[in-house]
């Protein structure tokens, strides 16, 4: 029998994804051998211009302080530094280049796509890199031992540009309007919604639970 399967729809620069990842990574070591997962980035930032990190600095500013208060995940100063001085940072956001890493990323280890989305948000959220910038992907390479001229080739290739944007649809197609959301599918027609926005554990696995429960009932 086929595992049902957590959809996570996450997006790299949704803050409030990065204080959820704990909660993610803790539910996929709990639930190993009985659930799959399978990560989807949201295309939460993608505009037709570009935006500068000045456009939201000034929610940010307050924003981070609640993501901190209620998840317990920290900000680094490298980061802060661009949301408090934004006038003085290079930074524009879209959240394409690294929903293409991640599809490349699936290709090599498609079981470890919630660490490495969690490294994306770590590296962007605590070390204050610049996700559209290439170099801010180098070290996960080194980590995860991935070649590096393969990763490089792939990322500015339209092949896996159209995968980001598959997921993209697909997070929209399951109607997600705001990140995090989780699913819990169970068939290919068969989706239940578990969380909707920032989710803790407990309320998480309750919910999991439920319809787990449910679908034994119907079995």
């Amino acid at each position: 029998m086929v595992n049902p399967i957590v959809l996570y729809c996450y997006d790299a620069y949704c803050g409030w994804c990065y204080g959820f990842s704990p909660v993610m990574k803790l539910l996929q070591a709990n639930y190993k051998g009985k659930l799959d997962f399978e990560v989807l980035s949201g295309g939460m930032i993608l505009p037709e211009q570009e935006k500068h990190i000045s456009s939201i600095a000034p929610y940010i500013q307050q924003a981070y302080k609640r993501v901190e208060e209620l998840t317990g995940i920290k900000f680094g100063k490298d980061f802060l530094w661009h949301i408090f001085n934004p006038d003085k940072s290079d930074w524009f956001l879209n959240s394409e280049k690294p929903a293409i890493a991640l599809s490349i990323f699936k290709e090599y280890y498609p079981e470890k796509s919630l660490d490495f989305a969690s490294d994306l948000q770590y590296a962007l959220n605590f070390e204050g890199r610049d996700l559209t910038d290439n170099e801010a992907y180098r070290h996960l390479l080194e980590k995860y031992g991935i070649p590096v001229d393969d990763f490089y080739l792939k990322l500015s290739s339209e092949t896996y540009k159209d995968k980001a944007h598959y997921e993209f649809m697909l997070c929209k197609h399951l109607k997600v309007n705001g990140f995090p959301a989780v699913f819990l599918q169970t068939s290919p027609t068969k989706v239940y919604a578990i969380a909707n926005g920032y989710t803790d554990y407990d309320t998480l696995t309750t919910r999991l639970e439920n319809v787990l429960q449910e679908l034994n009932q119907e079995s």
